[in-house]
């Protein structure tokens, strides 16, 4: 395998929990933040697809900083709301509130018996001039109230498929294996592995 630990990429994220979580999943690369770039501007993501917003956020940071960097957009998508919140999922409530956002999606499927989700998370990787995309979704269900104080967003009311615990249940590591987040960035590793 490769010896990669002195790579340094930039990781297009100003929150502290998902830097925190990609770090945790890339001990052998040193992730780079916004912050440590000097960039402290919001970088907007207004496409209407999880794809677009990625490509969005690496673009703006390799042409404005120069920088090889990949950024991710994640969604949960509901069945029985049509795949919503999806891309909204962060702003779902108004404004980035994760008890508003929380509150609002049990309010939506409290009559409602299908209760099955999934997160879905693509990341979008910009390096040496060439861009790749790569996908993670992990599927669960929506639980009828919070469980655990782990995790952020959603976690506490979301259950992946085959386990008895909400994400905000597990610990960093457990999650880390099975989220999307995770798969899609062990897709990225392995990518960076063989290049």
């Amino acid at each position: 395998m490769p010896y990669i630990c002195i790579m340094k990429i930039v990781f297009a994220t100003n929150n502290p929990n998902k830097l925190k979580e990609v770090r945790q999943l890339l001990p052998s690369i040193e992730i780079v933040s916004l912050q440590e770039i000097g960039c402290t501007e919001n970088i907007p993501e207004t496409a209407n697809t999880l794809e677009g917003n990625a490509i969005i956020k690496a673009n703006y940071i390799t042409k404005n900083y120069g920088f090889d960097c990949f950024a991710d957009d994640t969604g949960l998508e509901v069945e029985a709301l049509n795949g919503a919140p999806g891309v909204f999922s962060a702003r779902y409530a108004g404004k980035a509130n994760s008890e508003k956002n929380m509150q609002k999606l049990l309010t939506e499927l409290n009559d409602k018996l299908n209760k099955k989700a999934q997160f879905r998370t693509v990341v979008a990787l910009n390096l040496k001039g060439k861009q790749h995309l790569f996908e993670g979704v992990c599927t669960g269900e929506i639980l009828t109230k919070k469980h655990g104080e782990k995790g952020f967003g959603y976690d506490p009311i979301f259950k992946p498929t085959g386990f008895n615990q909400s994400f905000a249940q597990m610990t960093l590591e457990e999650k880390g294996t099975i989220s999307h987040r995770g798969k899609a960035i062990k897709k990225l590793i392995d990518f960076l592995n063989i290049i």
